[in-house]
C-alpha cells in the first residue's frame, strides 16, 4: 500500500466520523439549550462543530495514516 493511498483512505474514514459526531454534538447541544436556557451563541458554535470536526479528525487521521506506514514499512525492512 502506497504511503498516500493510506493515509486518504484514513483521512476520510476519519472526516466521515467527524461528520457524524459533529452533527451529533450539534443536535445534542441544541436540545439542551432549548430545555435549558435557550437558542444563544454557544448554540452557533455548536453548529459550527459540523465544520470543524470533519477537518480536524480528517487531518489527525491523514497524519496517522502517514505515521503509521512509515513503522510499518519500518518494521517489515527489520523483519525482512
Amino acid at each position: 500500500v502506497k504511503v498516500n493511498t493510506w493515509a486518504k483512505t484514513l483521512a476520510k474514514c476519519m472526516a466521515f466520523l467527524g461528520v457524524f459526531l459533529g452533527l451529533l454534538y450539534s443536535f445534542g447541544g441544541l436540545i439542551v439549550d432549548l430545555l435549558t436556557v435557550g437558542l444563544n451563541w454557544g448554540t452557533a458554535m455548536a453548529f459550527g462543530a459540523i465544520i470543524i470536526m470533519p477537518i480536524a479528525f480528517g487531518t489527525v487521521g491523514f497524519i496517522c495514516g502517514l505515521i503509521s506506514h512509515l513503522i510499518t514499512s519500518f518494521i517489515k525492512k527489520v523483519l525482512a
